[in-house]
Formats: C-alpha cells, structure tokens, sequence
C-alpha cells in the first residue's frame, strides 16, 4: 500500500459511474448509491501513521472474525432445524407450549372420564406422548434408539384398542389442533420446561446480538483517535451529472464559505441549496442523477476560513500589481467590457417591469438632455444604456424597498400582489415607531372635516358588509382589498366589537374582533366544501387551519390583517389598526420564527399559483387552445407535487391536472400526427415542433414522477400512433424526420429536456380567484362552456 508523505490543498475525487456494456457494444452509466462525508480526515493515508493504522486495521480484521463467529452462532437459533424448512427456535418453543395448552372444543365428558379412567392390561405396552417423543429429539438424543417395548406389544395394542381416536368423522375433529388426552401434570410440566428453555434461548440471542452491536461500534470509532483527526478536508464542491451515458445535464453545488451555505450553479441560474437537496441529487441509487467527481478542500489553511475572506480583495491587489503592464491593461479593459454588458442586462431586466415604464422613460429623457461630465469621464463615451441602466438601478431599488413596506405592514400576500406603483402619497418617516403612533389620540370630527378635500368622507357599498363611510385619503380606501373576502370579514368582525370598543377601549375592541374573526374563518375551514369551490382560497387562514399550520404563524398573519393601512375608513378601524401594528412590534425573534412563517405564506402562494394555473388550462383546453393548455397544466402539476409531499391539503386535486393534461397530450398527438401525414414541409416541421417542444417534454416529465395507470396507458397510445408509421411505405422525409424523433419518445430520459415556462399570470384577488374557480368547475363537470373575464 502507498502512503502520502505530503498533501495538496486540494483533493478531487472522480467517481466511476460508467462501464462499457460488452453485450450491447455500448457505455452505460451506474447508478448505485454511493454515500460520502463532509469531512474527511486523511491522517490513516499518511506515512507518519502507518505503524498506528497497522495496528488498527489488524484489530478491525480480528474484530470482524469474531462478528463472523457470533454470526454463525446466531444463526444456529434464528434458523433451526435439519430439514429445508427453518425457522426461529424461540417461536417453534411458543407453538409447543400454544399446542400443550390447547384443550378440544368438542371432548364430550364420557370421553374424556373414559379415556383418563381406562386400565392397561398386562398386555398393553405404554407409548410415549408426542410431546415427549419432541423434547427429546431436542435435547439431542438419537433418533434411531430402540424401543424397549417389543413390537408385537405395540400390534396387540393397536389390535385391541378399538375404535381409535382417529378414526374419528371430520366433523368430530377439533377446531384447532390439541393434544387428545393430557393431564394437568404432563401440561404443567410441559409448559414448566419449554418456558424456561425458551427464556433461556432468548437470552442467549440477546447476548449474541449485544455483542455483535458493541464489536460493530467498536470498529466504527476505530478510527476516531484524536490522532487521527489532524488533516481535515472539508467538501468544497460536488458536480453532479443527470442522464445517460451518451447525454445528460450538468450542475455544480460549491460551499460558500463566508455564507456558511451550499449555492448550486446550474447554467446561468445560481441559487441557494441545502445539504438535503445535495444528498438527494448526488448520492445516486434513485432516478438518473448522481455525483461524478468530489473535491475536498484542507479545512485548516488560513485562505480558506471565513475569518480571512475580507483579506481576499486585499491579496488579489497585490496579486494584481505583481503583473505586467500589458496584462493589467487587458484585464481593466476586459473588466470595463464586462462592466458594460452587466448594465445592458440591467437594463433589459427593467424594462420588463411594467409599472416601471413610464417613470423610466421620463427620466431618461430628462437624464439624456443633460448628461454629466463625471460619468463621462470615468468610461469615455458612456452609452445611452448604461445611464438607463443607472436608473433602473435606483427604481428597481425603489420598487423593493416598497414591497418590503408593504410587507411589514400588510404581510406576505399584499406584497406579492403589489402590481402598480402607487401614487405619490406622504409617507410615514422610516424611524417612525408604530407603537408612538398607536399612543396618538383619535382626530377629532372637526379636524376630520377640516381635512383637504382629497380626505373627504365618501359612503361605500361594500359586499357582505353594506355601506359604510370611507375616508379616501392616500393612507385609506383602496377598492380591491376592501371587496376582498378577507377584509370583508375583518370589517365585520370590527362591526361586531362596536360595544366593546365604546366601552373598554380600542385594545379590548381588536381583542374582541380578532377573536370573531378567528372563530369564523375556523368554522369555514372546518366545513365540508361544495365541489365547485375551495375556501382555502378565500382566505390564507382557511388554508392554514387545514393544513395545522402553528399557532403563532396564525394568529400573526390575523394580526397583520388588522393592521391593514386600509382600515382607515373610520376612527374605530383607525384606533383598533394602531393597535394591532403596536402589537406587531412588540413580537420579538424569540417570540416568532420568521422563516416558519415566510415557508408558510410561500406555500400558500404557491398554492393559488397552482390554482391559477390550473384554471388558466381548463379555460384554454375548453376553448380548443391545447399547447397553451398544457404548458400551465404541466407546471400546475409539478407545482402541485411539491406542496403535495407536505400534506394532502397543502395542493389541489391532482387527478384533475392529470385527466386533463392527459386530454391535451392525445389531443396535440392526433394533432401533430395529422399534419405529420400531409407531407407538406411546413405542416411537418410544425408537428414535429409540437413533439419535440411539448409532448415529448411533458412525457418526460411524467416518466420521472410516480406514474399512474392511465398515464402509462396514454403514452403507449401515442408511441403505438407512431410507431404504426414503420410499417407504411411513406416519404423519404417523413422517414427521416421520423428516425430523428421517434427515439426520443420512446427514451425520453435519455437526454435531458426543459419544457418552456408558460407565460406569468397575475394572481386574482381572493373574490375573483373564488368565483373563477366556481364558475370552471361547474363548467368541466357539464354544465356549460365557461367564459370568465
């Protein structure tokens, strides 16, 4: 064996996860699981340890010599018997003893007093019970000892002992097997016997399993010496293949070591992973994915600590000094290049936010009239885009601080709902406390009267509540969220604390109401729905309460509820909000885990993400537009797989994506088939495109998940469609274009395919979100066509 005398930095691992398949002339890849550790520790490769490490290993080998005997001793009780059939000793006791207490069901009392009461003549030989007969086969005595009766004893035994027991009618025979005739002695000492050896037995089994565990774990720390544990590697990366041997896909999880997270970089997209994710892509042993090369990094050289990560820019200055002049030139240029095509990037990422259009088409505009030397010049002759690039930096700043207010005031789902920039309006100070403000005495009418004309009082007819007056200032009414359900109740529930708040205060009015609206949404969530609705999507409460969501998780997200900005419509609504955002600040870290209940509210927007996803593909699949159709029905579907593995009422009903998403891919096959048939080119490259683009994605997608019956049942029925080509005298062309594709869709897994992402759909409010949903599934369950807005 060699040993390292000296290690490098680095160690890379490459895995072997291909063989050539001598019988079908081709490579194929493994897939067998393979674990791998965090750390490991190489001081058992090093020179320096190799007498220790003999030493060790020639125990480990003794070790397991023994764990081998005590196997085989083992064995001798789990499995005994000499014939074919073996079985555990410890149960073969237990029937003994079930079968020596077992009485007959049907033993008539004549019987039994003539059968214990008859005499033995001179003439009759005892025989030994069966029972006996097996003890002493047990206890090891021979087989073939002689009888000490002679064996016309036995003949004129059975000659003159007539009827036998056995000759008895089937129906006669007891239920279950017992002994014919047995003696409460013979029974007691019977059963004495069999328990103590079966007591015995099991101690003995015991005893060998102890140490077999404790001799394992004494190999298992064989190499936990402090000794040994001097050169730590820690796993830096781990590249991961997905695919066959001829194609596949390629990504990379690398550790952050500043972070203190794993990030996983797959093509342009880098985002943050866990080491559960880590495991279940590169382990192997599952699907087609596995690591194919580690690469473990010394944990003790000072570069690689988090501690020394500041210093790194300082050492890649003087890195960058030591070069030359002419390379130094190339990199600042090269870097100016990338500088420059980072804010193009920029630049088309802001154009893409549509409540950003106007704002950066006026300020660019102004900005272009009256450039500024400084930023010409840094870089020369700055383009136009890179100053748009300026401003979109600063208003996509803007647009997350906002979303950020809007969640801390309003929670998770105004946030995400936030679609236009809302019109200038003052603003509270960033260092304002809310609890100050909820100290702040109510205005009075007349100050309220007083007020500018953009907060005059206006009356509002709203859902479900009735009419009610609304000051229209920029802190107050907006229409959507008042007519969604969830406001609707909180303004019911405020209503209802009316008496309560005139009487105790504003504190004891939100306690009330919050407890009115809590009780409510628990009923609506504890009611068994209609088939064409879902109350989880008229409130995030409902869908919390049935999937057993935390305590804290939901009495926050209520809170937020009532320290919506929106209730400011009156001076109850307005005292009982400051209330609740009081309240709001006093929750500490200690007191609520904020990534529980950002998972959560996460969950939830993925949940009408689905459901919009879903209906979206029934709207279009009714109106005859499959493609589109099946694009959100598959993303629906693999959205839905995932809230599914956390409960069953975290996601939609998943035969209904599957049904229809069913109906589309044999809708487009037929459809592709038949423009495949006109052998016009144009007609067959678009069939072939609907193959290559969707059918054949889509299937692929179902293969690797937990297909059903009818699944696998409609994918036979398009391969056997075109399959059935190979046998027709077709064109030449068709016959190609068949060879190129028809592979694919019988082997989808043999290389890796994206499907396209369908285009993003807003989320409806809760009210239209309820309705839309009302009025599709009346619609697929034949009523009518559905035509929703």
């Amino acid at each position: 064996m060699c040993w390292f005398t000296k290690l490098p930095p680095v160690l890379t691992f490459e895995l072997s996860r291909f063989e050539f398949n001598q019988s079908l002339g081709q490579p194929e890849k493994i897939h067998n699981k393979l674990e791998f550790p965090r750390i490991i520790y190489m001081d058992r490769y090093m020179y320096r340890s190799k007498e220790l490490i003999r030493s060790k290993r020639e125990c480990i080998r003794k070790l397991k010599e023994k764990i081998e005997v005590l196997q085989q001793r083992l064995e001798r009780y789990v499995k005994y018997g000499s014939g074919p059939a073996r079985f555990p000793l410890p149960d073969m006791l237990k029937y003994v003893i079930e079968f020596a207490s077992t009485k007959p069901a049907s033993e008539s009392p004549t019987q039994s007093a003539a059968s214990s009461t008859l005499p033995l003549s001179s003439g009759h030989c005892p025989v030994s019970s069966p029972t006996s007969k097996d003890s002493a086969s047990e206890e090891g005595c021979p087989q073939d000892v002689e009888s000490p009766f002679p064996e016309e004893c036995l003949h004129e035994s059975k000659a003159q002992d007539t009827p036998l027991p056995s000759s008895r009618s089937p129906v006669e025979m007891p239920v279950h097997p017992a002994p014919r005739t047995v003696t409460d002695e013979e029974i007691s000492f019977v059963k004495t016997c069999l328990q103590r050896w079966r007591s015995e037995i099991e101690q003995d089994i015991q005893d060998l399993k102890n140490c077999i565990a404790s001799t394992t774990q004494t190999i298992e720390q064989m190499y936990c010496d402090p000794l040994l544990r001097q050169v730590p590697y820690r796993l830096h990366a781990v590249l991961v293949h997905e695919g066959q041997a001829n194609a596949g896909h390629y990504w990379a999880y690398i550790y952050n070591q500043p972070r203190q997270v794993w990030l996983k970089y797959n093509d342009i997209s880098v985002t943050e992973s866990s080491w559960e994710e880590l495991e279940r892509d590169s382990y192997g042993g599952l699907r087609n994915v596995s690591a194919y090369c580690l690469m473990y990094i010394n944990d003790k050289l000072p570069h690689f600590n988090a501690e020394a990560a500041p210093n790194e820019s300082d050492q890649m200055l003087e890195e960058l000094e030591a070069l030359s002049v002419e390379l130094k030139h190339y990199i600042q240029e090269d870097n100016w290049r990338f500088e420059q095509e980072v804010e193009e990037w920029e630049e088309e990422q802001s154009c893409k936010i549509p409540q950003m259009e106007s704002s950066t088409n006026s300020t660019s505009q102004d900005f272009s009239t009256s450039p500024e030397p400084s930023a010409a010049s840094a870089h020369g002759v700055r383009c136009l885009s890179s100053e748009h690039a300026v401003i979109a930096k600063e208003q996509t700043a803007q647009a997350i601080a906002n979303t950020a207010h809007a969640y801390e005031k309003s929670g998770v789902e105004a946030a995400l709902s936030e679609q236009k920039e809302p019109a200038p309006q003052k603003a509270l100070p960033p260092e304002t406390d809310l609890a100050e403000q909820s100290e702040q005495p109510p205005k009075a009418p007349d100050a309220e009267r007083a007020a500018p004309p953009h907060s005059a009082v206006s009356e509002v007819e709203i859902p479900s509540v009735g009419r009610i007056l609304v000051r229209s200032d920029a802190d107050g009414y907006d229409e959507e969220v008042m007519l969604s359900p969830a406001m609707q109740g909180v303004i019911l529930a405020i209503a209802k604390a009316r008496q309560t708040f005139d009487r105790d205060g504003s504190e004891a009015g939100l306690i009330k109401a919050f407890h009115e609206e809590y009780s409510r949404l628990y009923q609506l969530a504890k009611e068994v729905p209609a088939s064409h609705s879902d109350p989880r999507l008229q409130h995030v409460l409902v869908y919390f309460f049935q999937n057993e969501a935390p305590k804290r998780v939901v009495e926050r997200t209520l809170l937020e509820q009532f320290a919506d900005k929106n209730l400011s419509y009156d001076e109850r609504s307005i005292s009982i909000m400051k209330v609740a955002r009081a309240k709001l600040k006093e929750i500490g870290p200690d007191d609520m885990n904020m990534e529980e209940y950002k998972k959560w509210h996460e969950d939830y927007s993925l949940f009408r993400k689905v459901s919009v996803y879903l209906l979206t593909g029934l709207e279009l699949y009714q109106k005859g537009k499959y493609q589109e159709a099946l694009s959100y029905l598959v993303y629906a579907y693999q959205s839905n797989a995932t809230l599914l593995t956390k409960g069953p009422r975290r996601g939609v009903e998943e035969s209904v994506i599957a049904l229809y998403r069913r109906k589309c891919l044999l809708e487009l096959n037929a459809k592709a088939a038949s423009l495949f048939e006109t052998n016009d080119d144009h007609s067959v490259t678009e069939g072939i495109n609907v193959m290559n683009e969707l059918i054949i994605p889509c299937i692929h997608l179902i293969i690797n998940n937990d297909i059903s019956k009818d699944d696998l049942d409609a994918i036979e029925i398009m391969r056997k469609h075109w399959c059935s080509y190979l046998g027709q005298d077709i064109a030449e062309n068709l016959q190609l274009c068949l060879g190129e594709f028809l592979p694919r869709l019988l082997d989808p897994s043999a290389e890796i395919i994206v499907l396209k992402e369908p285009p993003t759909i807003r989320p409806n409010s809760p009210y239209d979100l309820c309705s839309r949903f009302a009025a599709v599934m009346e619609s697929i369950q034949g009523v009518s066509p559905v035509a929703v807005n």
